[in-house]
């Protein structure tokens, strides 16, 4: 999925896409607020993270420009502007989100998520579920629930998730997870796959119904208790 950032900011820019690349989104990051609206046009990206003052613009002029494209993103506003009235103009200009400065880094990924599902048509949602044990997993929407509760999961621990979920009982070699996951034919060389597999760990901790276990020079593999 197709994301954009743009700010003035370089490091931050730069961080913003490392970061949101790792978890598999495919980023186009702008730096000039001159090109933006071209590039959008040119891109079309499903979200844009957008710096409310980019340059030496407020991004809010920008906004119905964008929203009069022919494919417009969903626009995520960022700013240092924290009042209510800044947020509450922001949202009235027609953005569809706006997260203040500083931010967390998860907080932003989880709310690019529900923009990416608001921005799939309702006519598009197809009910898809798969179950495993207490959790259930709404494949149309990529969201997780257990006892009715939504998992916070990150786009990459919710692909990997479901990987497991479908393979549930069966080895999993990282050349496998990392074809489907990260869609990658190459070890990368570092521990990345070991990495997310213990943040879904982590994330699963609270029930001993699912477990991933690791089979040293094998891969891993997703039991249940009923195994």
């Amino acid at each position: 999925m197709k994301i954009l950032i743009a700010d003035d900011e370089l490091p931050l820019l730069s961080f913003l896409q490392r970061g949101l690349e790792s978890e598999g989104y495919d980023v186009i990051s702008e730096s000039d607020v001159h090109n933006l609206i071209v590039t959008i046009s040119s891109e079309r990206p499903v979200v844009a993270v957008l710096d409310r003052m980019f340059g030496d613009v407020d991004s809010l002029v920008l906004i119905q420009s964008i929203k009069r494209l022919p494919s417009p993103p969903m626009v995520l506003l960022l700013t240092a502007m924290d009042d209510v009235s800044d947020r509450v103009d922001g949202l009235r200009q027609g953005a569809d989100d706006y997260l203040c400065k500083p931010f967390d880094f998860e907080e932003l990924l989880a709310r690019i998520q529900a923009m990416t599902r608001r921005a799939v048509p309702s006519n598009q949602h197809i009910e898809e579920t798969l179950q495993c044990g207490p959790l259930i997993l709404y494949r149309d929407e990529r969201i997780v629930r257990h006892a009715g509760v939504e998992l916070s999961l990150t786009r990459l621990e919710y692909d990997l998730l479901e990987f497991f979920v479908e393979n549930r009982g069966k080895v999993l070699s990282r050349e496998r997870i990392l074809q489907r996951v990260w869609q990658s034919e190459k070890d990368p060389m570092t521990n990345i796959v070991d990495v997310y597999i213990s943040r879904v760990r982590h994330k699963l901790a609270f029930t001993d119904a699912l477990i991933i276990e690791t089979l040293r020079g094998n891969g891993y593999r997703l039991t249940t208790a009923s195994r």
